[in-house]
């Protein structure tokens, strides 16, 4: 389904392109936009996670250079029976994360100092599920050559100007207010189609990373620290490259949190939600954990269950049917 998805998004984000190839450059533009179009879907498929971590300065990372993270990877990697992927760090102070490449053989996660310097052990771990779980359902294939052709097509629309607006089919062209338009509506296209695939995996990527780490509140957790963090401090290269934004596991743009049509993310709110709704049916639940709390692992008893059983916990036995983590 996923593949099926990928290549309708291909075909959609080519269809794009070509119209405004057409708006600009009448039918000759039309079949440059094309030509352009292919070449790049070609070249995204094979180079777009290459792009995406240069794009935000990602440094890839081993067991000697950062071991606990690698070791969280790893260890998630074999509960997930996903191969190893490449593992890279983003000098960043916004708390954040992401996935990308084209299948579970050539992946790559990576997250940010941060993230990695703000959240615990288990919060790393419940991120790092998350971002897995991603690969696992083969989304960084449409989210990677998403990013790439909507910055591509976000591109296109700000040559309009430079083209004196452009030549219709019967030679008048665009004029000066349709080129303004066409600048501001193509790429607010290719966000739509970006949106629309996004927050939905992201529930969806929740659970399952859920599933893989066996401990829902960690991620819950995560969360609520990484929202409060993320809303104060500016991602400089996420603001310089705006269409890799639904790759991270919170929206890295300011002013954005409302769970509509124009954010790149659910309300992490009712991801937490979610995720709480998944503790309770496993294990009989935490408290309401809210964004403004900062982020806990949950009750003192879970705390003490954590120290009891080292750093990864254990999974209490015939309570859920999902399988139990590597910690369990």
């Amino acid at each position: 389904m996923n593949f099926f998805r990928t290549a309708l998004l291909l075909a959609g984000m080519t269809g794009l392109f070509m119209a405004i190839g057409y708006l600009l450059g009448g039918s000759g533009g039309m079949i440059i936009a094309f030509v352009v179009a292919l070449g790049m879907n070609v070249f995204s498929y094979w180079n777009s996670d290459k792009m995406v971590l240069r794009m935000h300065n990602a440094q890839e990372v081993d067991a000697r250079s950062a071991p606990e993270y690698y070791e969280i990877v790893q260890k998630l990697a074999a509960e997930a029976q996903l191969p190893m992927p490449k593992v890279y760090v983003i000098n960043s102070e916004q708390p954040n994360a992401f996935a990308t490449g084209r299948n579970p053989q050539n992946a790559a996660v990576a997250a940010s100092t941060g993230l990695l310097n703000r959240l615990t052990y288990e919060e790393v771990a419940g991120v790092m599920a998350h971002e897995l779980a991603h690969i696992k359902n083969y989304d960084i294939l449409t989210m990677t050559v998403t990013a790439t052709l909507a910055g591509a097509v976000s591109m296109l629309a700000n040559f309009a100007l430079f083209f004196g607006g452009g030549r219709d089919r019967e030679g008048g062209g665009l004029g000066i207010i349709g080129t303004i338009a066409l600048m501001i509506l193509a790429p607010l296209a290719a966000s739509v189609v970006q949106m629309a695939i996004s927050r939905t995996r992201e529930y969806e990527a929740d659970k399952v990373g859920a599933q893989i780490c066996g401990q829902p509140i960690w991620l819950a957790s995560a969360l609520a620290k990484i929202a409060n963090a993320a809303g104060r401090t500016v991602n400089v290269t996420a603001e310089q490259n705006p269409a890799t934004a639904h790759m991270f596991i919170i929206n890295p743009l300011s002013g954005q949190k409302m769970d509509n049509l124009f954010s790149t993310h659910p309300d992490t709110q009712n991801r937490i939600d979610a995720l709480q709704v998944l503790q309770a049916e496993w294990y009989g639940g935490d408290g309401p954990l809210k964004v403004s709390d900062g982020g806990t692992l949950g009750t003192n008893q879970r705390r003490q269950q954590v120290e009891d059983d080292g750093p990864w916990g254990s999974t209490p036995s015939g309570n859920r049917d999902e399988p139990e983590g590597p910690w369990g």
